[in-house]
């Protein structure tokens, strides 16, 4: 069974949450997590991350069961692809959500496999063993100069254009998808987050306390929360936990901060 909790935060500087997050066990048995992390300014950003989060709730929530891997990695892709359409036509036709975008991570699970659909800078970890595994890609220019050795790994949480995407959802006609395979075995964690926690807490701290057993998922979660308000809270915080444990009867918990 899989145990699920997400908390958002405003943060300590930001004066609108533009983050939005939803997690839930589907009717047909899935279930759904969802991190996004908008852009474009007080009403635009908050708008894009919800209607990313809306568009893929409706979508996938009435899929059949027992879908096999690969249509289950199709339908998150479509949705994902429809919620890009949603955010673009929106913007197109008012000017205040002009420009509006959102990044967006989404797990897409059957019980415990699944997969994962990105874009943006928002990420999935997979906490396992006290270490750490990153799933996505940053879609980013700063990623890109990394892997193209024009800066090194040391110069990127400084570097001044660190905050620029290369794909985001909503912001273009069309938009690429990042498809990852993930699977949790007993005792295992999955992360997804927005840069609002990945920028501020290092990879120490996520396996410390994300992959801390003895406590509840809950205080895990808020703890999280917690470094990154301590890290100074520049950026609007959420952070969702997925993790895999045997009781037979698991009931999923949101709340919000």
């Amino acid at each position: 069974m899989i145990k699920t909790v997400h908390v958002s935060h405003i943060g300590r500087v930001r004066s609108v949450n533009e983050d939005s997050a939803w997690i839930r066990n589907l009717e047909t048995g899935y279930i759904l997590g969802i991190v996004a992390d908008g852009m474009g300014g007080h009403l635009a950003g908050d708008t894009a991350s919800r209607l990313a989060v809306e568009t893929l709730v409706s979508d996938l929530g009435t899929l059949e069961p027992g879908l096999s891997h690969a249509s289950l990695s199709a339908a998150l892709s479509d949705a994902i692809l429809h919620a890009n359409e949603v955010i673009f036509r929106t913007a197109s036709a008012d000017e205040k959500y002009h420009n509006m975008g959102t990044t967006v991570v989404a797990a897409l699970l059957n019980d415990a496999e699944g997969v994962i659909g990105h874009i943006g800078d928002s990420r999935a970890y997979k906490i396992a063993n006290k270490s750490l595994t990153q799933l996505t890609e940053d879609h980013t220019l700063v990623n890109d100069l990394l892997k193209n050795g024009i800066i090194k790994k040391e110069d990127a949480s400084h570097h001044p254009r660190r905050n620029v995407l290369t794909r985001a959802l909503g912001t273009d006609a069309e938009v690429k998808v990042d498809l990852d395979p993930v699977k949790l075995d007993k005792g295992e964690v999955l992360l997804l987050c927005s840069d609002g926690l990945s920028n501020l807490v290092s990879n120490e701290q996520l396996i410390q306390v994300a992959g801390n057993l003895d406590l509840p998922l809950e205080e895990r979660a808020d703890r999280l929360l917690q470094l990154a308000l301590l890290a100074g809270g520049d950026d609007n915080i959420t952070v969702a936990l997925f993790e895999a444990q045997e009781e037979s009867s698991v009931a999923e918990t949101g709340c919000e901060s």
